[in-house]
Parts: structure tokens; C-alpha cells; sequence
């Protein structure tokens, strides 16, 4: 690609976070990439309030483009996107999905590439799995490319046996440009802060590791936020509820607590390999992380050292009760230096960027099974650092 690649992003939301925690990685992978000289269009659905909750104005390094949730609007929105060099369809827009999934399709040629890009793939996959007829199943092998923001081998055997030309995974990250440590604040100290929306296959977990060290801990403060939790707390003394947490305040949350809590949800947990965008938000800001416990946690960073692994509840109390304070800013620390080194959208840019160049005529990557290792995505730094390297 000698020119500016341009592509055409159709997903959920770039400008909110509202019920989209899909946003901070959009807008990761996208600021890097144009740091590489893609001219990215964000096609997004004027949809599910997140319009009125935005976190950001249109950005520099896109050009967004809010179209009417109707059929109307978003056959217009596909139809000025046909001239990009780059199309791509992102799991879980949340309007006409099972129709974009297949009239995107139809604007494949020989010099345009059509990539499903799953920001979701354990949900999807088990989605599938449940529904044999789900038409998406039958677009899978039509799709020049499967990206994926996680999953690792299990995800990318499943993908395959379905048909699909290559699938690679584009793991989350983080951008040090917006997640960094900042100064405390008092309205979100907390011995532990969770962040997370309540969502179905999450909730049971969040009530093991967070509701349940809450009950057993009373002298520990607890902060939850995120949307949706208002009707479902347990009466504790020593828990307080925020609601939905703007994305400009997540440093600050972050920051705040003596520890940080991941949640994975629990199809991302049984496949594994699953790291959300929080455990690089958090680090990036130097907390203290508790994970839940779950597959490939050792590609990203080291347990016990750069980060704490829980397999129940009654792990996360033991770890807030014999954890120092200084032991906690230590393990933060360490996490941030990790993550800066091996685990930012430059990095995962730059594997994007070999990706779309190294594709054959049958769309499979010519180098996918080495850019699946961390030692590749290392040797791709110098790309993003420097665009004229391999552009």
C-alpha cells in the first residue's frame, strides 16, 4: 500500500463509551493506524443514547460519521464507504447488523479488502454454536479476513473450522496518550474499585468477586461503577455506587483505590486469552490490578508480580488483606512498565499494518502464524514508531 489506505469502520461508537466499552479500543487502534498514514471513516449508528453521553468531540485522526439508526440510514452509510480501499464490519453495532454483515460483502473486489473485525468473538462464537441457521455462520468463509480483539488459539481454531480464510487476533492495549497516572481523587478512594456494566453473563461473577469480598470485608471500602447496577445491589454499608463512569474520569478512578478489579464476563473467561480494555487502562495509570482468573493471563503479564489472579471471591479478600499499600503501588508500577514496553496500540498497529500487507490472493495473512507472538509484535514497534518503515 503506497497511498494512504482508506478505510471505512463501520462499529458500534467512536465518540461514546455509553454502554460501548469497544470505544477505547476503537480509538486506540484507530489514532495509531493513522499514525501510519490510514485515513480512517467511522461509520456509527445515531443509537442507544450515545450521542447525548459523548465522551469526545470528532477527533483529528478520523472522520466520524453518525448515520440514522434506520434501514435507510445505514444503506446510505455502506454506500458512501464503497469507494475505501479497506472495508470493515465490526461485531456488534447494534442496528442492522445481520444486514451490514452481508451487503458489505457485496463491495468486495480485487483491489478492496473486507475484513470482519470481532470485538467479541467468544460471544459470538458460542452464539453460533447455540444456532446452527445464524446467517452469519454462512458469510464467515466470504470474509477476505477474521480480526479479533482476543481469544487467542481456541478463537482462532474455532474460526477456522468455520471456514474462515485467516483469523488473527488484535489483542486490546494501551494508548499512553490518554490512560496515564494522575493525581487521586477523594470521591473515588476505595480499598477495591470495579468498573463494568451489569451485563447477563457477567453478573454472577461480578456478585463472587466483588459483592461477595464486600460482605466478608465491611472495614474495606468498595466503589462500583458502570451502568446498570442501580436495581441489583446488596445492602452493604461499605459500598457505594457511581453509575456510569465518563471515560475522562477513568485515570482518576483508577488511580484512586488502593486496588482495581477485572471481571472478565464469562464466555471471555472460558476461552480464555481475553484481556479486556480495563486491565490496560488500569495499568496504564499504574494500579494495583485483581483479576479474575482465566486463560494466556501470562502473555500480558506476569501474576504476582505485575498483576494479582483471583479464582474466587475469597482470593480477592486475601489479597486486600495481606497486600501492603506499598506491595500494591509496586505491582502497579510493574505492570506499567510491562504494558508500555510490550502492550500499546502501537504495537498493535503496527501488527495491523503487516497484516494487511503480507495478505495473499486468497486472503490468507502470508506471515499470520509468526505475528501471533509476542517476539513479533515486539520486532513491529519500529513500523509504528517510524511510518516509513515497511509502509
Amino acid at each position: 500500500m503506497k497511498h494512504r489506505p482508506h478505510v471505512a469502520f463501520f462499529g458500534s461508537s467512536l465518540v461514546s463509551t455509553y454502554w460501548n466499552g469497544a470505544a477505547t479500543y476503537y480509538r486506540g487502534l484507530i489514532r495509531a493506524l493513522s499514525v501510519l498514514g490510514y485515513r480512517t471513516t467511522f461509520y456509527e449508528p445515531d443509537a442507544f443514547e450515545r450521542q447525548q453521553h459523548r465522551d469526545i468531540a470528532n477527533p483529528t485522526w478520523a472522520k466520524v460519521v453518525v448515520y440514522p439508526a434506520t434501514e435507510q440510514g445505514v444503506s446510505a452509510a455502506l454506500d458512501a464507504a464503497r469507494q475505501a480501499d479497506i472495508l470493515v464490519k465490526a461485531s456488534g453495532v447494534g442496528v442492522f447488523d445481520d444486514w451490514l454483515e452481508r451487503e458489505i460483502l457485496s463491495l468486495q473486489a480485487p483491489n478492496r479488502t473486507v475484513i470482519f473485525w470481532d470485538v467479541d468473538a467468544p460471544a459470538t462464537l458460542e452464539r453460533i454454536q447455540r444456532n446452527p441457521s445464524d446467517p452469519f455462520l454462512a458469510l464467515i468463509p466470504r470474509y477476505d479476513l477474521v480480526l479479533t480483539y482476543g481469544g487467542g488459539p481456541p478463537v482462532i481454531d474455532a474460526y477456522r473450522a468455520l471456514g474462515a480464510r485467516d483469523c488473527v487476533p488484535v489483542y486490546n492495549a494501551l494508548d499512553p496518550a490518554t490512560h496515564y497516572p494522575v493525581a487521586a481523587q477523594p470521591r473515588f478512594a476505595a480499598t477495591l474499585a470495579f468498573l463494568g456494566n451489569r451485563l447477563p453473563d457477567r453478573e454472577a461473577r461480578v456478585h463472587e468477586f466483588f459483592f461477595k469480598p464486600a460482605a466478608e470485608l465491611p472495614k474495606a471500602d468498595f466503589l462500583l461503577g458502570g451502568n446498570g447496577w442501580e436495581s441489583n445491589l446488596p445492602e452493604l454499608p461499605n459500598l457505594r455506587c457511581l453509575g456510569h463512569v465518563y471515560a475522562h474520569d477513568h485515570n482518576a478512578f483508577n488511580c484512586s483505590s488502593r486496588m482495581v478489579l477485572n471481571i472478565n464476563r464469562s464466555s471471555m473467561a472460558r476461552f480464555g486469552h481475553s484481556p479486556a480494555t480495563r486491565i490496560f487502562e488500569a495499568a496504564g495509570a499504574g494500579a494495583c490490578i485483581v483479576t479474575d482468573a482465566w486463560e494466556g493471563i501470562e502473555r500480558f503479564l506476569e501474576p504476582d508480580r505485575e498483576i494479582l489472579v483471583a479464582h474466587t471471591g475469597e482470593d480477592v479478600a486475601r489479597h486486600l488483606e495481606s497486600i501492603s499499600e506499598q506491595r500494591a503501588r509496586a505491582i502497579g508500577a510493574a505492570a506499567m512498565r510491562r504494558v508500555i514496553s510490550e502492550h500499546t496500540y502501537a504495537h498493535r498497529a503496527a501488527l495491523v499494518h503487516r497484516i494487511l500487507n503480507g495478505l495473499t490472493s486468497d486472503g490468507r495473512s502470508s506471515n499470520s502464524t509468526s505475528l501471533r507472538s509476542n517476539a513479533g509484535e515486539n520486532a513491529l514497534l519500529e513500523i509504528s514508531l517510524n511510518p516509513q518503515t515497511g509502509a
